[in-house]
Order: structure tokens, then sequence, then C-alpha cells
């Protein structure tokens, strides 16, 4: 275990989060390597969408150890940490409405070297290409999705944090951004998901954490999940 955290990109240890008195995380501790694609699963409520936040620091409160490539972030402001090459995706995506979607692509600051540029995004999504002077509020959720990941592409963070990129999202783009996460992971991107589906986790994950009332209880690499699915069909009603 020594060995692995030793070269972890992530390495969260017994963070703990809180939302005013509402304890939401009891010591949560897993590890993301670099080059990996990692889900956390679960059923709702569970906190994968807090433990997000929780890496980012835009929760009330948290305590514990987040180590990201060696440099402890847990007394970080959440600007500090997206300085270090971390970048959030929401669920809810945050795609300004009045904005095209040029000037979204364009709002978020490079943080670091490295960011795509807007070519290599139009080829990873040539949806966003088409609909360049679209505004916000004219996109589908499928293309919404797209600019929402293509706009964090844009800052050089090399640790993506996704939340649920495929909620309520049409099949055939589900397909597309698993292609798109599949073309990022061969470009040296390390990614953390959390995702409701679980066959669309089983495609393009190397290794998934099963979370429960607010701790890690059990984790898989891909080619164990077929194992074990009795026992994801416990946990997460699959």
């Amino acid at each position: 275990m020594l060995e692995q955290t030793a070269r972890s990109m992530l390495c969260v240890k017994n963070l703990e989060a809180w939302y005013g008195e509402s304890h939401i995380l009891h010591g949560v501790s897993f590890e993301v390597q670099p080059g990996e694609v990692v889900t956390l699963l679960g059923r709702n409520g569970v906190g994968k969408t807090t433990t997000l936040k929780s890496i980012m620091g835009i929760v009330e409160r948290r305590a514990g150890s987040v180590r990201f490539e060696g440099c402890e972030t847990i007394g970080l402001p959440s600007d500090a940490i997206a300085r270090l090459g971390l970048a959030f995706c929401p669920e809810e995506r945050g795609i300004f409405s009045s904005l095209d979607v040029r000037e979204n692509l364009l709002l978020p600051p490079q943080v670091r070297p490295g960011g795509l540029e807007l070519e290599r995004i139009f080829t990873l999504f040539p949806n966003l290409r088409e609909r360049l002077r679209s505004q916000g509020t004219k996109l589908s959720g499928g293309e919404q999705q797209m600019l929402a990941i293509a706009r964090i592409l844009r800052t050089g963070a090399r640790l993506l944090l996704l939340d649920e990129p495929t909620e309520g999202l049409a099949p055939v783009i589900i397909q597309q951004i698993g292609q798109t996460i599949g073309t990022l992971k061969a470009q040296g991107f390390t990614m953390l998901l959390v995702e409701q589906n679980f066959q669309f986790a089983a495609s393009v994950a190397d290794r998934h954490y099963v979370m429960e009332t607010g701790r890690i209880i059990d984790q898989f690499t891909t080619p164990e999940l077929k194992a074990n699915m009795g026992k994801l069909h416990d946990y997460l009603g699959v």
C-alpha cells in the first residue's frame, strides 16, 4: 500500500465533510493513480458528490487529508486547489445560459499549461463547432454536457472530476461521452467519476470504489466486476 501511495496522483485519507451540522463523509479513503479512470459508485445520497466537492474544497467544512501529486490541499481554498491542476464538472453543468458556446468555452482561465486548444476540443466534440454561436439555453442536454467537459479541458487540469456525466442523456450521446473519456485517457488525463449508470461505469473505468453512508465499503477492478455481481447488486440495486 505504501508503494502505491507514493505514486498516487490523488490520495484521500480519512476525509470528513459537513454541511452545517450535517456530517456527510465519515473517513473516506481511496487513491487514484496517474492515467486511471476511477469511479465512485453507490446509491443516491451516500456522499459521492460531496466527495468530489470536498476534494475541490467547496464544502462548508472538511477534515482529513487530500493530497494531489504529493501536495496536501486540505487547508487550501478552492481556487488554489484548481490552480494545482484539478477541475470539477458538476452534475448541473453550470453553463451560462446568456453566453454562447464560444463565450462559455473561453470564460475559464488557464490554470496550468497544457489546456486544450479550441481545435482539439472541436475534434472531441464536433457538435460544439456547429453550435459555436448558440446560446446556452438553445443547447440540448447532451450538448450542454459536452460543453461543460470541454470547458474544463481548456484549463490545463490533469485530474478531471466528473459528476454524473451521463445523467439524463440519450444512449447515442452516452456512447459519445464514453468515447471521449477513452480518448482523454489515451492522452494522459486522469479522471474520477461519480456515476449512477453502472454499465457505463464498467465500460470506461479501470477501478471502482463503492460508497455507502459516507464511507468507502468496497472496491473492485473492472475485470473483477463479473465475479462480484451479487455483491454489486446488493450495494447498488443494479
